[in-house]
């Protein structure tokens, strides 16, 4: 303490505590990539304080719009699985790698984009080139709606999961029908839980054998 000159264990009973600044705190990577026009909104407040956050636009985007590329780390499993997320597999040098992003640090906004529960709430399609995924509305997007993702026709067999199309408009031609597999078709042999890919079934056995 500096006002009794002594070295003290803890708070200084005659003075009393510091007066404490805090550092300013710093968005993320992941939040300082949000362009211009998207917004975060918090959409659910889960146990310990977990935020669900989805991505909404905040002016009308044009279909046919890119985003991209996603950015992860290059794992063979994935350390975080969240099933409001698309998980996301690449090739690299001839092998499959997941698209990892254990926090806001190590991955870019797209993180955040929900997956599309159905056709009619799905904004954009994900797709693999390059190496790289990228993000592609398939129609215009309207202010305040949130952009929802699901993977292309051509992903979707590299996914091993089912496709969902988007409704094109009258004057196109419509696209033909693709089987989808069963909903839940993938049980975990440790847990009984089911899943509607095997990718997803694939991150979720990971986190048993972490455990173990």
């Amino acid at each position: 303490c500096e006002d009794c000159g002594k070295s003290l264990i803890g708070e200084c009973k005659l003075h009393g505590p510091l007066i404490r600044a805090k550092d300013r705190v710093i968005p993320s990577r992941a939040r300082l990539t949000l362009p211009h026009y998207l917004t975060l909104r918090v959409l659910e407040l889960r146990a310990g304080n977990q935020q669900i956050l989805g991505v909404f636009a905040k002016k009308v985007i044009q279909k046919r719009t890119q985003f991209g590329p996603y950015v992860g780390q290059l794992s063979t499993k994935l350390t975080c699985y969240d099933e409001s997320r698309l998980v996301l597999q690449v090739l690299k040098d001839g092998g499959k790698y997941f698209l990892d992003t254990p926090n806001e640090d190590c991955g870019n906004w797209m993180m955040f984009v929900r997956l599309a529960r159905n056709q009619e709430e799905q904004t954009l399609v994900a797709y693999q080139h390059c190496g790289e995924v990228y993000f592609t509305t398939v129609k215009p997007i309207e202010p305040h709606t949130e952009l929802k993702v699901w993977y292309a026709a051509d992903y979707a067999k590299f996914m091993e999961a089912s496709a969902v199309f988007i409704k094109e408009e009258s004057d196109v031609s419509p696209l033909p029908p693709v089987a989808k597999e069963p909903v839940d078709s993938w049980i975990c042999s440790s847990c009984g839980s089911t899943f509607a890919t095997f990718a997803l079934l694939e991150s979720h056995q990971c986190i048993h054998k972490d455990r173990v």
